[in-house]
């Protein structure tokens, strides 16, 4: 039973921690591209036209990047 009033606050702190960390990684930016680390391995880094299709992804705004189906 003493061991109980040790291990509700450790784990009431542990959760807490990682809803912090949550918020942190979403607030800095860490889920904004799921998708384009994945894809990148597919393409040369040298490929003419994956260079251009990129810098032109990367310029445009972020609200047409959400026009995706089902989203």
């Amino acid at each position: 039973m003493p061991a109980l009033y040790i291990l509700i606050p450790v784990a009431i702190a542990l959760v807490g921690f990682a809803i912090w960390l949550f918020f942190w990684a979403v607030d800095s930016g860490q889920y904004d591209d799921l998708d384009g680390p994945a894809h990148s391995i597919l393409f040369d880094d040298e490929d003419p036209k994956h260079t251009a299709a990129v810098s032109q992804q990367q310029d445009q705004p972020k609200d047409s990047q959400q026009d995706k189906p089902g989203a």
